[in-house]
């Protein structure tokens, strides 16, 4: 593989011009960026972003439309990688860094991962020129910093090199198809697979299950709520009683797990309630098309359209643990034996189903997943570069100097 291409950081008409691959990975959209242009500083990596995606660069603005940047309002269409290239072992692998803004303030994120937006990666990489000469599926290894959780990533090509295209659910039509592989997953941000220590935990009467595999979540009945996990997302938004009672369980169950800031320091009742990753949040029940579990999903602060990636294989991982909420609903509870085999979950959500296989074993002492794969679809949507008409004259002067 070779080093990546890029026309790199300009300057036109007196204004910085800066360059970013706009991208689609799964059902999430955002910004890729090469690592080599972005300022070392925070701060000013900060205001970057925030000129990038359109967000206030200080405090909130509710309603904000994100007029200005390249945001797209909800969660899922707020998020931005950092990537650069490592040698690990004699391979060059990419290193990604999440960024999660949020279309109402200028606070971001940096303590998740977002499994669909990592499948746009790979792609990202064959756009830059990793993969010249090389032919057949491409494949490269992703490191991310957020969690520290290694991906595989292969993009899917023909005979002639030509991008195999798939559908998957909650995205109209085909496109190129990227297969992701999280390698073991477990304790991805608490270090354990049960944070709490208990399968189940009852919280403001409702039983939970907080599992951390690939991103931490609190698992819940609908039915504890009055719900099927079968309703219309308008409906389950309009029902304020049910969302205010859902975050009180999410903050209490945030606290229980431990859940830490980027510092390493625990997170306060208000953190978690601010948090827009973690914990992440759903309530299941049975299944009625045919999958495993039918599922509503919040991540947490918005109810996902579809199902996230990395808490679909959180979900998937948890229907094999007897006892938890998850287990308990799942039409199918396969028992998980000594040897590592692979275990399929199909989860019914509002855009289809999300399928999931899980490699795991259970020598006794439970459960130890050693990778989850499912497949997504990818799309380059832009590659250009964004004039930042407002930027701070340091921010300015810093990336003049990168050029």
């Amino acid at each position: 593989m070779n080093e990546p291409r890029s026309t790199g950081i300009r300057v036109e008409a007196g204004v910085v011009a800066f360059p970013v691959h706009f991208m689609r990975g799964g059902t999430s959209t955002g910004l890729v960026i090469d690592q080599r242009f972005a300022p070392q500083d925070v701060a000013l990596r900060e205001e970057l972003l925030r000129h990038l995606m359109g967000v206030p660069l200080h405090g909130e603005t509710p309603g904000n439309r994100q007029l200005t940047g390249l945001g797209r309002g909800p969660a899922t269409s707020n998020k931005v990688f950092f990537v650069e290239l490592e040698n690990a072992e004699g391979k060059l692998r990419l290193v990604s860094t999440l960024a999660q803004l949020a279309a109402s303030h200028s606070a971001i994120d940096w303590s998740v991962n977002c499994g669909n937006m990592s499948s746009a990666l790979p792609l990202w990489a064959l756009d830059v020129g990793l993969a010249d000469g090389a032919s057949g599926d491409f494949e490269i290894d992703i490191r991310n910093t957020n969690t520290g959780v290694i991906t595989t990533g292969r993009v899917l090509r023909d005979a002639d090199n030509a991008l195999r295209k798939v559908a998957i659910p909650g995205v109209p039509g085909h496109f190129p198809g990227v297969d992701l592989f999280l390698h073991h997953p477990v304790g991805a941000k608490t270090g354990a697979l049960l944070p709490t220590g208990n399968v189940l935990d009852v919280i403001a009467g409702h039983a939970v299950s907080c599992v951390d595999v690939a991103v931490p979540m609190v698992i819940i009945e609908a039915a504890s709520f009055g719900k099927t996990a079968r309703e219309p997302l308008a409906e389950l938004e309009a029902d304020t009683a049910f969302t205010q009672a859902l975050r009180e369980v999410w903050i209490e169950a945030g606290l229980r797990m431990g859940l830490k800031k980027r510092s390493g320091e625990l997170m306060s009742r208000e953190e978690i309630n601010r948090s827009e990753t973690i914990p992440k949040v759903c309530i299941v029940g049975p299944a009625t098309a045919g999958g495993t579990l039918s599922v509503r999903y919040f991540t947490p602060q918005t109810l996902h359209a579809s199902m996230a990636v990395s808490g679909g294989c959180c979900l998937a991982a948890a229907t094999l643990i007897p006892g938890t909420v998850a287990a308990r609903l799942a039409a199918a509870k396969p028992a998980v034996g000594e040897p590592f085999d692979e275990y399929a979950v199909a989860m019914e959500n509002p855009a289809g189903t999300l399928d999931a296989t899980v490699v795991a074993r259970d020598l006794g002492a439970g459960l130890e997943v050693r990778t989850v794969a499912y497949r997504r679809s990818a799309q380059v949507l832009q590659r250009g570069h964004v004039p930042l008409y407002n930027a701070s004259q340091e921010l300015a002067a810093v990336l003049v100097a990168l050029i």
